[in-house]
């Protein structure tokens, strides 16, 4: 792993100075941690984008990590849900928005001076369904972590290693990854998700999917955690929470949370 650090580094290095695409999760804040290390503040840029697609709570900390790691920090507005071709969610979804996304950044960097746009994509993401990698491709958007050979765990424990504080946090992905391709994605059904998913934060829970089925959730949760469900008054209650958001009926996924569910079907 500590020849893969190194050809990280020197990517960055290479690269010079850098827009990072900074989502708050483990690999896009360890990228902007090594990138800020490597590079110096001044040839680091990381743009956080907002939209109704990416959850509040989220925003908020990453806001916060950014803030502690002392980086410069731009927050903008992406509006996705205002292209068609995103909104009908096809299978190539994720492209539309990724679309949106690097081309802001693209043109931030062009702007600000900085030679590149990178992203937190990791070695691990070629095995998934991922077509917004496409969108990636063709603005010339750089993956340094991928591009060393980087996987999850290796990422999970260099954060560690580094004493970053959400070395273990449960992995996240866009709402919209939550509903069945072909479904219509619309703002009112992103924070009927999005409160649901909080909700059961709340209640301790740490790997989360609440995927959207019309009047069904589907509430996808660790392994480990479905025993959860039937302790105490958590059914009752999440039953209850997820009722008053407007979903009539609430089931339990009994495999358990897995990458790319919805991928399933496609």
């Amino acid at each position: 792993m500590s020849r893969k650090l190194e050809r990280f580094k020197a990517i960055l290095k290479e690269l010079g100075s850098v827009v990072v695409a900074y989502s708050g999760g483990v690999d896009s804040f360890f990228l902007l941690k090594v990138a800020n290390d490597v590079l110096g503040k001044k040839n680091v840029l990381a743009v956080t984008a907002r939209s109704e697609t990416y959850p509040e709570t989220e925003y908020k900390e990453a806001k916060r990590l950014a803030r502690k790691l002392g980086v410069r920090h731009l927050v903008i507005h992406t509006e996705e849900l205002k292209n068609r071709n995103f909104q009908m969610n096809p299978l190539n979804r994720c492209f539309y928005c990724k679309d949106e996304l690097f081309t802001k950044l693209n043109a931030i960097a062009k702007e600000r001076r900085f030679n590149f746009v990178i992203d937190g994509s990791n070695y691990d993401d070629r095995l998934d369904y991922r077509p917004g990698s496409e969108a990636a491709e063709r603005m010339g958007i750089r993956s340094p972590l991928k591009e060393a050979r980087l996987t999850k765990n290796d990422i999970r424990a260099l954060a560690r290693k580094s004493g970053l504080p959400n070395w273990n946090k449960p992995a996240q992905a866009c709402l919209a990854s939550r509903f069945p391709y072909a479904m219509k994605i619309l703002p009112e059904r992103l924070r009927m998700v999005e409160e649901a998913e909080y909700f059961l934060r709340k209640s301790g829970f740490n790997q989360i999917r609440v995927r959207f089925h019309k009047e069904i959730a589907r509430i996808e949760v660790g392994k480990d955690e479905i025993s959860k469900f039937f302790s105490g008054n958590i059914r009752q209650r999440v039953i209850k929470s997820l009722r008053n958001l407007g979903f009539r009926y609430i089931t339990l996924d009994l495999e358990g949370y897995r990458t790319g569910s919805m991928n399933r079907n496609r």
